[in-house]
């Protein structure tokens, strides 16, 4: 028996294989091997007992005890019972030529490594059940370095896994004797992860109290979020299954952080007011704005250096949080959207067909484009000017919420004039110096408070195109190149101003005001416009061919040409 014991202390083979083969000889070989197998059993479970003892663990810390000295001290017999299996299965009587293994085991018998590794097992778990329920203290300390102790667990089952990887020889450990032992552990995961939710809920919480809506939290607030968020994930990013588990409680914090700074939110009438100075309710819906893209921009960044998948557990939070932001401002830039096309629909009102030269000769731009441009001015230098960063804090490559905004805001003013140009009617020759200068201080207005309207892309280029447009003869229309960068609809309206009295347009024809009918093509397209300016042209034939004529106006077959295209493009 020293031979072999001491043969499976050194893991000495021969040592081990001799030992075996005598007590083969003897008729006692199954007996021994069971006897060691039950003796490795009893000094792993009383390890375990040692090493997680909670009076040694509280004395000091983990010191020689604690999962650590689990690794330490509970292993080895695993490795002696692997060396004693592994020559078990080698072995054969040079007589008889019996396998040795055979004599000890029987189809459906658990492995010898099995068998200690589940009593081994089964001693930690109860030893962990115990800690968790009977010491508060070492159960703190076990919670809190939980990523500690599942590194030293998954240390503890890998270097099993790679000292007994040997070809031709099962492992000692399978697939669920490990997931056994991190089972073992789960409790503390459980409590951990409920500690880092409650650590960041309460930190949101001191920040975004329920109880109060009062004012906005400060930067240095938002960035003890931010930094405390950064630590949770530093201290498990060493561990991926672990990173995506704190993650997931990240995700709710992102979550309850959005819906208390949405309770934040002014949304009544002073938060919409455009004509006076920003009010209180309105500098903290900006502050909070900032807030919340600052938190978006720190954790997208944070989640850079982690795998895509980290993003995809944080998409919806984040998500959130970005549309809380864009909700904070969005009611204030429709209020100023909706008074900037309020003042565009003013252009009906003016005289653009009177056939004087008063009004070619006037400098000054029309009394609805000057009311336009004192809104925009105001507009930036009280509310642009405390929601855009500076030019030099602001990056091509990032696009903040107002930013976008005001991009929406610009495009969709250009494109509402223009819409609105098109459509007025009569327009005489001083009239078209008129508009074109209004078109001019327009596009000054906008590039100057709101965006550059080089970077608008086609609405800028519209603008552009329809300035000349309206000064063309109709006869050169057809073949300009500028009616690439102009709506159809546009070109289509701002012909009825060429036509005859009795030309009616889709307005005329339907009785509808210039807002009616904008409202209406805002939810159509060019080929729905164009089914209503068919319409017009329809009644126009009719009325010409009543009356005898022989010749249509100019624009007749011009506007039924484009509107062809418009078919065509469609089929």
């Amino acid at each position: 028996m020293m031979v072999l014991e001491k043969g499976l202390e050194s893991l000495n083979q021969p040592e081990v294989g001799l030992g075996l083969q005598v007590f083969y000889n003897m008729g006692d070989l199954r007996g021994t091997v069971d006897g060691l197998v039950s003796k490795y059993k009893q000094i792993a479970v009383k390890s375990v007992s040692n090493a997680l003892d909670m009076k040694a663990i509280s004395g000091g810390g983990y010191g020689g005890g604690g999962p650590g000295g689990v690794q330490r001290h509970g292993t080895p017999q695993i490795g002696a019972v692997w060396h004693l299996q592994r020559v078990l299965s080698k072995k054969r009587d040079p007589f008889t030529h019996v396998l040795l293994l055979d004599e000890v085991m029987q189809e459906g018998d658990q492995m010898l490594t099995d068998r200690v590794w589940d009593a081994f097992v089964k001693s930690f778990a109860s030893q962990m059940k115990s800690v968790f329920t009977a010491s508060s203290f070492v159960k703190e300390i076990f919670t809190i370095g939980y990523p500690k102790l599942f590194t030293m667990i998954e240390n503890l089952l890998e270097r099993i896994s790679r000292d007994t990887d040997v070809k031709g020889v099962p492992p000692a450990l399978t697939s669920e004797g490990k997931e056994q032992m991190t089972a073992a552990i789960e409790t503390f995961q459980t409590a951990f992860l409920a500690l880092c939710l409650s650590r960041l809920s309460d930190l949101v919480n001191s920040v975004f109290p329920m109880s109060s809506r009062g004012s906005a939290p400060s930067k240095e607030h938002i960035s003890r979020i931010t930094s405390r968020i950064q630590e949770e994930i530093e201290a498990v990013q060493q561990d991926a299954r672990l990173t995506l588990l704190v993650l997931r409680e990240i995700n709710k914090v992102l979550l309850l952080l959005a819906e208390r700074a949405e309770y934040q939110i002014s949304t009544g009438p002073e938060a919409r007011q455009i004509t006076g100075h920003a009010t209180p309710a309105q500098l903290k819906n900006f502050t909070l704005c900032q807030h919340l893209q600052e938190i978006h921009k720190r954790i997208t960044s944070i989640l850079a250096g982690l795998p895509t998948v980290a993003a995809d557990v944080l998409s919806p939070a984040l998500g959130t949080i970005y549309g809380v932001a864009g909700d904070s401002v969005t009611s204030l830039f429709q209020a100023m959207l909706d008074r900037l096309e309020s003042c565009i629909l003013q252009i009906h009102d003016q005289n653009f067909g009177s056939a004087g030269m008063d009004a070619s000769m006037d400098n000054n731009a029309s009394p609805y484009m000057e009311e336009l441009q004192k809104s925009i001015i105001h507009f930036r230098a009280e509310f642009l000017s405390r929601l855009l960063p500076s030019s030099g804090a602001s990056s091509a490559k990032t696009e903040t919420i107002c930013t976008r905004l005001v991009r929406s805001m610009a495009s969709r003013v250009l494109i509402f004039f223009i819409r609105h140009a098109s459509l007025v009617r009569p327009l005489s020759e001083s009239g078209k110096l008129r508009m074109a200068r209004d078109m001019a201080e327009l596009e000054l207005a906008v590039a100057q408070n709101l965006f550059p309207v080089e970077q608008l892309g086609p609405p800028y280029r519209a603008l552009r195109a329809f300035r000349p447009v309206i000064f063309l003869e109709t006869s050169q229309l057809g073949s300009s190149p500028l009616l690439q960068d102009l709506p159809p609809s546009v070109i289509l309206h701002h012909l009825y101003s060429r036509g005859p009295e009795d030309f009616q347009s889709p307005l005329q024809r339907n009785k509808l005001t210039p807002l009616q009918y904008s409202l209406w093509m805002d939810s159509q397209g060019e080929d729905q416009i164009w089914k209503g300016i068919k319409a017009t042209l329809d009644d126009y034939a009719a009325k010409v061919r009543a009356r005898g004529d022989k010749e249509f106006s100019p624009i007749y077959p011009l506007m039924m040409k484009i509107g062809a295209s418009l078919t065509e493009n469609e089929s």
